[in-house]
């Protein structure tokens, strides 16, 4: 079996998100994230959009979203409707992985 050609590939981009809270905890943070696109976006353009929050991406409270090009404004602006006792701020965007660590973090 041949492997795709890069033009039928999927475009990403990392969004470097960054949580102010007093109790930080990383995976109550990363169901929240995903709960707030979810809600945000539905189902259909959840999936559509490919949202992956990156597991071994996190410093302190910082970190990292792996989204589809076409839904990243929907995936900023569900990270903004976030209503808790937190705040998540986007700090910025980035076409590779290494470059928004380097940059951001």
């Amino acid at each position: 079996m041949k492997p795709l050609l890069p033009i039928l590939k999927e475009k990403k981009r990392y969004v470097v998100f960054e949580i102010v809270t007093e109790k930080y905890d990383k995976e109550k943070t990363q169901k929240l994230v995903e709960s707030a696109c979810l809600k945000f976006m539905g189902e259909n353009g959840y999936s559509k959009a490919g949202i992956m929050v990156l597991k071994d991406s996190w410093k302190k409270n910082k970190g990292v979203i792996k989204v589809n090009t076409k839904y990243l404004d929907e995936v900023k602006m569900s990270l903004g409707l976030i209503k808790s006792n937190s705040i998540v701020n986007v700090i910025g965007v980035s076409g590779t992985l290494n470059k928004a660590k380097q940059k951001f973090m």
